[in-house]
């Protein structure tokens, strides 16, 4: 059965399975894969995500949007789906900050992936409704979005959020390098843990860099 038949309810559409390569990565070593097209409710920010009010107002409009997509997709389509974890994109006008951990001069694109038959007429609904029950600071910066990354490089992360530097300036300085790879996108994160219920040492994080061949 292809991804695109998934969500019926006979099938529930998990990301996670549908896209396994994507959603669960070694953590011994970086891997190569090709990414397709996915689409995703996003919202843009700026700042540590640990102190920057707009970053968790941000989630709790993705999710609040997310939640009220998939019961809305379930009930008029027939469509159940699993919604996804918590995504970011991470950027920053000098590439170093991340291995410093200069998290006040970063920007962020938080998001949650779509399955495919979401329509942007379906999420402006699901807005209006969300916001008709209550306020939400961000939701009004909700858009949806498509990422077409292909070639990246991934890894599993175990651990805290601030042990990643190593890791990252292994992949930039040391993998990259020695495979004749360059940056080609934004810095990907994706939170199989949930953060709030996850000891630091145990948090599972996928860390994603979209790549091209020199």
């Amino acid at each position: 059965m292809s991804t695109r038949t998934r969500g019926t309810l006979l099938d529930k559409y998990d990301i996670k399975r549908a896209h396994k390569a994507l959603y669960a990565p070694s953590s011994a070593d970086f891997t190569l894969v090709d990414v397709p097209e996915l689409h995703y409710l996003a919202i843009d920010g700026h700042g540590d995500p640990n102190t920057a009010p707009a970053y968790a107002d941000a989630i709790e409009a993705l999710y609040g949007v997310s939640y009220t997509l998939k019961f809305e997709s379930k009930n008029a389509l027939g469509r159940d789906f699993v919604v996804g974890p918590l995504e970011a994109l991470w950027r920053a006008a000098d590439m170093t900050a991340f291995t410093s951990r200069d998290k006040d001069s970063w920007a962020w694109t938080a998001m949650i992936v779509q399955p495919d038959w979401i329509t942007a007429e379906m999420v402006a609904a699901a807005t209006a409704k969300l916001k008709s029950k209550k306020p939400l600071a961000a939701i009004d910066e909700l858009r949806l979005l498509t990422l077409n990354e292909g070639l990246s490089v991934q890894i599993l992360h175990i651990g805290s959020y601030d042990d990643e530097a190593p890791t990252l300036d292994r992949l930039h300085h040391e993998y990259l390098p020695a495979n004749g790879l360059d940056f080609n996108g934004d810095h990907h994160e994706i939170y199989i843990s949930d953060a709030r219920r996850t000891e630091p040492a145990k948090l599972k994080t996928v860390l994603r860099q979209p790549v091209r061949r020199r």
